[in-house]
Order: structure tokens, then sequence, then C-alpha cells
């Protein structure tokens, strides 16, 4: 019970931290999000912040970012390896993305990200166990952003408690991601 709690605090920790970093709590884009893995699904809704200053600005690119707070619903099709056996867990997350973009923020871009998770229980699928429900979730990704702002990525996404506890198998997702500004 006291590691869900941590978690929890991490979180909200988390995202204090997002409203001392941005100027608006309003948020400026959404995005939804299909990925696969380890003979699993997710499905992911999120909100994202845009970080209003650059951490580093060239003449036509640069290294911004945004927060990102999600919610999404793992399907697991072969729970506890057993074939067929299914079971779904959702997940909360918040992460730091940092992203190489064009200055107007229009095109091809790559992003990077390591946020937290916390999970409603533990994964256990297709030999992949988890040992706690706060994970670890980071991502690298590329995308374009059209001139309407539709945003359309593709990432690799990675899962693991970095080694908090035993057994620390992780699981890996290619996921699909489509958002879009207001």
């Amino acid at each position: 019970m006291q590691k869900k709690h941590t978690g929890l605090k991490l979180l909200a920790a988390a995202g204090l931290l997002a409203g001392v970093h941005s100027t608006s709590f309003a948020v400026d884009s959404a995005s939804f999000e299909l990925g696969t893995g380890n003979k699993s699904q997710l499905a992911r809704v999120a909100a994202q912040w845009n970080w209003n200053t650059a951490l580093w600005q060239g003449s036509s690119t640069q290294l911004g970012g945004y927060w990102d707070l999600s919610l999404a619903e793992f399907r697991q099709n072969q729970y506890q390896n057993i074939p067929g056996q299914k079971k779904n867990l959702t997940d909360i997350g918040f992460t730091p993305v940092f992203r190489f973009q064009a200055n107007d923020k229009k095109g091809l871009y790559g992003e990077a990200g390591i946020g937290v998770h916390l999970m409603s229980h533990l994964y256990d699928n297709n030999s992949r166990r988890f040992s706690t429900a706060f994970e670890f979730g980071d991502h690298i990704g590329t995308g374009y952003v059209f001139s309407n702002g539709l945003d359309i990525g593709l990432k690799l996404q990675h899962f693991s408690n970095g080694g908090i506890k035993k057994p620390n198998s992780g699981a890996n997702f290619a996921v699909l991601r489509v958002a879009y500004p207001f």
C-alpha cells in the first residue's frame, strides 16, 4: 500500500512542477494513441501543455517540449502466460517530452521522454511480469506536424520499474499517435 501512495505523491509532485513551468494551465493539445506489443494492446488519451520557452534555439530548429498527462487502457491477451486469457488494466502517466523541431513547430520532428506511470494492477502477460504498479515509461519517436496543426507520430515505448523491485522484465510497445492543438 505504501508504494501506491509513493507513486501518487510522485505524480502529484510532477503535476505541480508542470504548473510551475507553464504560464497557463489551459491545455494546448490533446492526443489519442493506439499501441501494440508483447501480445497486448493499449489505447491512450492524453492532454499536453507546451513548454513556452525553447531549451535551445538555432536559426531554423529548436529543442523544446511539452508535458503529457495520459490515461490508458491495456488489454493483456496472454494474461499470466496463458494463451487466450485476457485481463485489462488502467494506467495514468505523466511525462516531460523533449522535442527537436523546426522553430515554427511544423514539419518533421523527433522526440524522447521519460515519465512516471501508475497502473491499476500488476502487468503480467506473455512471460513479462511487473513487480510494481509504479512504472517508468520512456519513449523515442518521430512524426510530422501539418500546417493545420495536426500531429501524426510513431513512437517506441518501454515500461519498466527501473530496478525498484524484481522481477523487472519490462515491456515494449509500438504506438501510433494523433494529436490536435486547441
